[in-house]
């Protein structure tokens, strides 16, 4: 029984060991600069200034691009942003969003919801967080409820907490005085 054991794994290391070499296939149409140069899931990122927190960002994808530097976030995008008081004073959602990485903005995309502490409610398809002023903005259709009045309109500018905010071309507008 030992002896035909010993011929058996014999005979198997031997017909493993062939001259004849396997080349895996190449996919010679993908670039490398299509290929994310970091990746990560159900992500947790901690925006901070001094040492204290202007932003918490949550998200399911993150892919990030170093020759086209820009961030593309997938699978939901949640942001909460703190005021000087390190209070949340705006909470950020789409389902998905890019980042600009040279100049920090950040560009919220598809089903996009942003409120505020004082219980203003902004929506639209795409709008923006522009880093250099700290401002919201969009040029696409938004709806604005807060606890007196609907607004809707295209163009739209705030400051980060959406207490001071312009809507440029507006299409519609009522005022709830009993509140």
């Amino acid at each position: 029984m030992k002896i035909f054991l010993i011929i058996l794994s014999s005979f198997f290391f031997i017909a493993g060991c062939s001259k004849q070499k396997v080349k895996p296939e190449i996919n010679t149409t993908l670039s490398t600069e299509e290929l994310p140069a970091q990746e990560s899931w159900n992500s947790t990122m901690f925006f901070t200034d001094s040492g204290a927190t202007k932003a918490v960002l949550k998200t399911g994808h993150i892919r990030m691009y170093e020759k086209s530097q820009s961030t593309l976030l997938d699978s939901g995008v949640h942001i909460d942003f703190y005021g000087p008081q390190e209070n949340i004073t705006t909470v950020l959602t789409s389902l998905r969003g890019r980042v600009n990485d040279a100049t920090k903005d950040l560009y919220a995309i598809d089903s996009v919801v942003a409120v505020s502490d004082s219980g203003v409610t902004l929506r639209s398809e795409e709008l923006m967080w522009r880093n250099k002023d700290k401002k919201i903005v969009s040029d696409k259709f938004v709806t604005i409820v807060s606890p007196t009045e609907k607004i809707q309109g295209y163009g739209f500018e705030s400051d980060q907490g959406l207490k001071n905010y312009v809507i440029y071309n507006i299409t519609y507008i009522t005022r709830n005085d009993s509140l």
